[in-house]
């Protein structure tokens, strides 16, 4: 069994843990002890895990040791410490959204991301910190408070997957999910130096959903490296009849990703696409990171598709989605509402139906000129955050350089105007400002091609090591 310190064992990738316990090297029980020893060590300060079964998850474990003992057939994610985001219903363990409407809420059934991830062997540590319904890329809410940045415990972790990401970040758990609308699964993970995917519409279904057909808001998994990340796709993804969007391509393809050759790969670069206002010290890593690419044979090239229109657009379609979320709770409980999420329900109303033709008519265009764009290269390669991380008292980026932001979401343009093409992008660790800050690049593939796209994560990760390998203390 282990002899390794807890610090150095949780830090080891997922796929390297889960080894280690098929072969017998190590148990669940042990994974799940060093776990809970660095939740004891780092959450008080950080508070990414805001519902904790330290019992429950050390009974968990002890079965799994169990029924591996006894020949069990072993899923692909057995014995792996893991939280689920807040927003996901976990039956018998507190699930609130952040939101004090639901402090005391406690679910009957799993969300099937959930159960997916329990069926493939994961031992459940708890649930992860986001902001009050998922809104706004800081996570922070009146009923857990701020989740702290574990490189700067005075800045932002950023959000909405944000406990995720710091829990991942410092070895508290091997695997998280989350969600993304405007960045959620992007932002966090450039904020802490890990990796997070968005995948495409449907890749992982999503259920229950009071949205079933909705196109902004995708679940997808988050990791310390490209490979985890793959590993825990590879559970989540796959079709669900419950979810009328979900894709009917099998998922277990993705738990394996053979190195590809991308040395002749066409990269179109956009330091700001469109013109978006970007921090000098974000750029300068992004274009550190595209002359890397180019380092290692890859031909960049300045080039996106125009999202002309695409700002408001995603406005739009936003408000749209909260206000059929919440509005009626809104009704019965105003005064619980954080007032940018009150301006964001309302603000459905402002908008004619002219307003919701054209925004479609922008994401449409914008789909077809982003596939476009990939005809002609492999991947688009911009900033995941206009923004390096930012104190934590401040609930949002209220101005870059010059330019003054007018919502509590404008900030996050880098990441919603990608969500409005449809196509998967991934967050992966790109260096550190001068102050150590972590800062991601983005990397968005083809249509429903996530395999491609973390193939060509995965050599960008190799190709960064030294640049990213710094850990929070």
């Amino acid at each position: 069994m282990s002899t390794q310190s807890d610090a150095s064992l949780v830090m080891q990738s997922a796929c390297s843990l889960a080894a280690d316990i098929r072969a017998g090297h190590l148990s669940a029980r042990e994974l799940t002890e060093a776990s809970l020893a660095e939740v004891e060590r780092r959450n008080p300060q950080l508070n990414a895990l805001v519902t904790l079964d330290a019992e429950g998850a050390l009974r968990r474990a002890a079965r799994a040791d169990e029924y591996q003992a006894q020949g069990g057939r072993l899923g692909a994610l057995h014995g792996l410490p893991v939280a689920h985001k807040d927003s996901f219903p976990t039956a018998g363990m507190r699930t609130t959204w952040g939101s004090p409407v639901y402090a005391e809420h406690v679910p009957t059934q799993d969300a099937l991301i959930v159960r997916r991830q329990a069926e493939a062997g994961s031992i459940l540590l708890g649930k992860s910190n986001l902001p009050e319904f998922g809104a706004g890329s800081q996570t922070f809410n009146q009923v857990f408070g701020a989740t702290l940045n574990p490189y700067a415990p005075g800045m932002t972790c950023g959000g909405s997957s944000g406990g995720s990401a710091v829990a991942l970040a410092c070895g508290m758990v091997a695997l998280a999910d989350g969600t993304d609308m405007g960045g959620s699964l992007r932002n966090p993970a450039s904020f802490c130096n890990i990796v997070g995917l968005r995948p495409s519409i449907g890749r992982v279904p999503n259920w229950p959903n009071n949205n079933s057909f909705g196109q902004l808001t995708v679940a997808g998994p988050m990791g310390r490296c490209v490979a985890d990340v793959a590993l825990l796709l590879s559970v989540i993804a796959g079709p669900d009849p419950r979810d009328p969007l979900s894709l009917q391509e099998a998922a277990e393809g993705f738990a394996q990703l053979p190195e590809r050759d991308f040395r002749a790969a066409r990269i179109a670069y956009s330091p700001d696409l469109g013109g978006l206002p970007v921090d000098p010290e974000v750029r300068a890593v992004i274009e550190a990171g595209a002359r890397r690419l180019a380092g290692l044979g890859c031909s960049v090239e300045h080039a996106e598709p125009s999202f002309a229109g695409a700002a408001q657009s995603f406005q739009v379609l936003r408000a749209l989605t909260y206000a059929s979320g919440y509005a009626s709770l809104l009704q019965s409980h105003r005064a619980q509402f954080k007032d940018s999420l009150v301006w964001n329900i309302e603000l459905a109303k402002s908008f004619c139906a002219e307003d919701v033709i054209g925004a479609e008519q922008v994401r449409a265009r914008l789909f077809r000129d982003m596939q476009q764009l990939l005809e002609t290269y492999d991947f688009l390669i911009a900033p995941v955050s206009q923004v390096p991380p930012f104190p934590v008292q401040q609930a949002f980026v209220e101005r870059i350089g010059e330019q003054p932001m007018h919502s509590y979401i404008d900030w996050m343009q880098s990441c919603s105007l990608i969500t409005l093409t449809g196509h998967p992008a991934i967050s992966v660790p790109c260096g550190f400002t001068e102050q150590g800050l972590p800062v991601g690049l983005q990397i968005i593939g083809r249509y429903r091609d996530e395999r491609s796209l973390l193939q060509f994560a995965q050599m960008f990760e190799t190709a960064s090591r030294e640049h990213t390998a710094r850990r929070p203390d």
